[in-house]
């Protein structure tokens, strides 16, 4: 297991990670926790689009999609 946190949005396709901090205010920290992203979660990149196009990540059994700056804000250890 890697102990470095890495932004989400640098994980390979199919790889999971665990949440370990969200760099944000309250109203991004709201809006990720009302999407079942917090803390302590397992999340899965499934895929990233081309061109800076958003990432499809899987939380639980929920796949949404999500724009890079926002999982550039999210960090995320390797498992």
């Amino acid at each position: 297991m890697n102990s470095n946190p890495k932004p989400l949005m640098h994980l390979k396709n199919n790889q999971s990670a665990r949440i370990k901090h969200i760099h944000g205010g309250l109203g991004l920290r709201k809006r990720l926790n009302s999407l079942g992203i917090r803390e302590g979660q397992i999340v899965k990149l499934v895929s990233k689009q081309p061109l800076m196009g958003p990432l499809t990540i899987s939380v639980g059994n929920t796949q949404m999609t999500i724009g890079r700056g926002m999982a550039h804000k999210i960090l995320v250890e390797e498992i």
